[in-house]
């Protein structure tokens, strides 16, 4: 070979091994950065125009679709009820990237995408045919999910229900809500304008008020209390505790009191379950106190205090739907103690963590991860995926869950009638968080499953900036919501 074509032939090669080096670097290693790009139309064009799989209630229950439509997207994504399913469905847009609910968890298996459907994306490809999404079936009662927001309506409010034994989520609502089909349209300007007035009013309506708004519990903080108490092997629910009218904070002026005389026992003492039964604040905020912030903290930390909580999906299916972190203050000063231990001061908590402690009491003190989705289904109606329960904590002793029911049992037989429902055993614990300028409002809290001796339904009830008692102004959405499940 002659020097002249040594050199082209060199020239060639090293051409070659560029274009593979380019082709490389921009398929695998930016090739999802570029397919992120919002520059990049084809890749938005490509996910728009494809049959994007259904999202489905327990029944079968359409919550959102995709239907052809004739303009350039091809398909045009549609929600069921939309106000009443967004908190779990979340929204599809040409404008802006999914970013919660399913449409967010499953993102990967509603496009078709997820290596999961490599045999149904593999027989499109030989076939000709479209490669079709996977449709989700979720874990909501529709019946169940129609109701609660039917009695959330006119109010700043979030409600859930969980099946004990499996952590399956029955009904997950929030309100005020928002319609997807706003986000959804492909008229880029309506759709930018619909985002616009959603993300700048003072109510937020997209927030899902159930996983990622933050209240402080009140009194049904002081069911983790109970709970720390029991299982330290001090205390039963006979045992006398300290008490009073008033208890002055530790080294403060300040005094609490409790709501109710019932609270205050006699001569300075109640009994515990007493104590837990009229939420006494004098009793519960010394019983803190006594125990120390670590062991309240550590049995916070059981029932998923301290750490966000995935509800549905992983990395591979899309982004995970997460709850995010409910806190209880560490090292704190025992005033300080004092109050977080009825739940107020620097106790944060979403409804979901709250309904999880229901949960836990009611399934003998194990708790269930919480799981929205049940199974997962290509286009050919195939499982590709199905749930399977599975444990998240043990958070205390089968013991201590039967002292804890029968005490919760009693916060409605002795001082809440007005939760009770004929014929069955119900245990719950009410709550009421003073907020605002100088505690002139509150969130009104109740948290509870049924029936008692055999848990089918657990739940978490807020109503935010109300003037009556949880047991008022939450309680009865939770009777309601257990009588929708308990007497069909």
């Amino acid at each position: 070979m002659n020097k002249t074509l040594r050199q082209l032939f060199t020239a060639v090669i090293a051409l070659f091994a560029i274009l593979a080096m380019s082709s490389t670097i921009i398929t695998a290693v930016a090739g999802s950065r570029l397919n992120a790009d919002p520059r990049n139309t084809r890749a938005l064009y490509h996910q728009i125009g494809a049959p994007r799989g259904a999202i489905l209630s327990s029944d079968g229950t359409v919550m959102a679709k995709s239907d052809p439509v004739n303009d350039a997207f091809e398909y045009q994504r549609s929600y069921s009820k939309g106000e009443l399913y967004a908190p779990i469905t979340g929204f599809f847009s040409i404008t802006h990237p999914v970013d919660r609910g399913i449409e967010m968890s499953r993102n990967e298996l509603l496009s078709g995408d997820a290596d999961a459907l490599f045999w149904q994306q593999f027989k499109s490809l030989m076939t000709g045919d479209e490669n079709k999404g996977a449709s989700i079936e979720t874990s909501i009662d529709p019946k169940l999910q129609e109701s609660t927001f039917s009695l959330l309506q006119g109010k700043d409010a979030a409600a859930v229900a969980i099946e004990p034994k499996t952590g399956r989520i029955l009904a997950m609502a929030s309100t005020p809500s928002y319609d997807p089909n706003t986000l959804a349209q492909h008229n880029t300007a309506a759709s930018n304008k619909a985002y616009s007035d959603l993300t700048s009013v003072d109510n937020s309506p997209m927030i899902n008020r159930t996983t990622s708004q933050y209240y402080p519990p009140g009194s049904t903080f002081k069911t983790v209390v109970a709970a720390a108490a029991l299982e330290s092997g001090k205390y039963q629910p006979d045992s006398s505790i300290p008490a009073g009218a008033s208890y002055t904070l530790p080294g403060t002026a300040t005094d609490l009191t409790n709501v109710e005389a019932s609270a205050n026992g006699s001569d300075g003492k109640i009994s515990f379950e007493d104590a837990f039964a009229y939420s006494s604040n004098t009793a519960f905020a010394q019983l803190g106190v006594s125990l120390g912030d670590d062991a309240i903290a550590q049995q916070a930390k059981r029932f998923g205090f301290g750490e966000s909580i995935t509800v549905d999906g992983n990395d591979s299916t899309g982004s995970p739907m997460k709850a995010i972190a409910s806190t209880f203050p560490t090292g704190i000063a025992a005033d300080k103690l004092a109050l977080a231990s009825i739940g107020q001061g620097d106790v944060q908590e979403t409804p979901l963590q709250n309904a999880l402690i229901a949960s836990a009491v009611a399934n003998g003190g194990t708790l269930m991860r919480p799981t929205l989705v049940d199974r997962v289904r290509a286009s050919d109606l195939s499982v590709v995926s199905q749930t399977q329960p599975a444990v998240m904590s043990q958070a205390f002793s089968h013991d201590t869950a039967d002292k804890l029911n029968e005490m919760m049992q009693g916060v409605v037989t002795k001082e809440n009638t007005n939760l009770e429902i004929d014929g069955i055993k119900v245990a719950a614990k009410t709550g009421t968080a003073q907020i605002g300028v100088a505690n002139a409002s509150i969130d009104g809290w109740v948290i509870g499953f049924a029936p008692a001796d055999d848990p089918k339904i657990a739940v978490a009830v807020v109503v935010h900036n109300v003037d009556v008692l949880g047991s008022y102004a939450a309680g009865p959405i939770m009777k309601q919501m257990m009588q929708e499940v308990l007497q069909r």
